[in-house]
């Protein structure tokens, strides 16, 4: 290649093996987010009982989370040096960013929108993102694509010393890289994003958004436990009893079963990309050079687990899949019924 490196077989060998890792494991988990969103999506749509303004921002959240299952596969790649031109570059690193804001943004708006709902349910239908719908998708879906599109507007390292650092690791790292010498080829999230620009998406955007959803979970649950107690000593005095009735240990049960389901849901969903995220940070500190297996593993985990939160949200409820479980079982009672028929014959 003229005013390049020439790749050698054991490089490209290295990045495939990189590039098809990613693949495994990301596509079946992009897959499933995908047709889960779908099925989700399909059932508030044909439930014309659902078409109100709590469930248009959940649609949203779905939409956004079914993007950022698309975008899933791309994201792990942005750790590894590609041959890419100017405008690719910037689109491969850019675009999947602003998915994966934009799905942030809508799960706090979702969260926002429910809390409310349980902590001042006298304002809940006055709130003002049901009078300025609009509003509130053009808030949750605008400044993330801005602050995305940062580095398009100048702040990247295009021209910078990392863009140095990024080819020199290429030959002090040529198993791990296929970047080439040739400066118009060599594409990575160091020459994309500067290290101010990433400190400030995770503890500027990320993590707070992080902190105030599960502050906001929490917090419905302390009043969820407060609401049960009261209503555990309204019926024992109306019993006129001290112990706990079936009614009150039916009620001690499903709250208990709700703590633990939301504290599985985070410990599956969010822990494994709060560590994902301060091992990038950790990356970022020791300066390296070298694409690790480790940390494509734990972007691929990291990232999809967070994708799950909008499908245990609405998977859990009924409404959303009753058109799904319908359209299954008319299939199979067909299927039940031609069977039959091919054995009478």
């Amino acid at each position: 290649m003229e005013g390049g490196l020439l790749i050698s077989p054991v490089m490209a060998h290295a990045l495939i093996s990189m590039e098809n890792l990613v693949y495994i494991i990301t596509v079946p988990l992009s897959t499933s987010i995908i047709l889960a969103n779908l099925v989700i999506i399909l059932g508030i749509s044909c439930n014309r009982q659902l078409h109100n303004t709590p469930n248009y921002f959940f649609l949203s959240l779905l939409v956004a989370d079914m993007c950022t299952g698309v975008a899933l596969p791309f994201i792990p790649l942005m750790g590894l040096n590609r041959e890419l031109s100017f405008s690719s570059c910037l689109v491969a690193h850019i675009f999947p960013n602003f998915l994966f804001l934009a799905f942030l943004s809508n799960l706090v708006m979702v969260h926002y929108e429910q809390y409310i709902c349980i902590v001042d349910p006298l304002h809940y239908n006055t709130l003002w993102m049901h009078r300025h719908f609009s509003l509130a998708l053009l808030i949750v879906w605008a400044p993330p694509l801005l602050f995305a599109s940062l580095p398009a507007f100048g702040w990247s390292n295009w021209s910078g010393p990392d863009w140095n650092d990024c080819c020199e690791s290429a030959a002090k790292f040529p198993p791990l890289s296929n970047c080439t010498v040739n400066l118009t080829l060599c594409c990575s999230y160091r020459r994309v994003f500067p290290n101010a620009f990433i400190y400030l998406e995770v503890y500027g955007l990320v993590l707070p958004a992080i902190l105030i959803i599960a502050g906001m979970t929490g917090r419905v649950l302390w009043i969820t436990r407060g609401q049960m107690k009261d209503i555990c000593r309204l019926h024992r005095a109306v019993e006129r009893g001290n112990q706990a009735s079936d009614q009150e240990q039916r009620l001690n049960l499903r709250y208990t079963r709700c703590l633990v389901a939301v504290s599985l849901t985070f410990l599956a969903c969010w822990v494994p990309y709060l560590i994902y995220m301060h091992v990038c940070i950790a990356f970022l500190i020791i300066d390296t050079k070298q694409n690790s297996i480790t940390h494509i593993v734990l972007s691929c985990i990291g990232i999809g687990s967070m994708a799950v939160v909008p499908m245990v949200l609405g998977l859990a409820n009924k409404q959303y899949t009753e058109p799904a479980f319908k359209l299954l079982q008319k299939l199979r009672d067909r299927w039940r019924a031609r069977g039959s028929d091919e054995t009478a014959i």
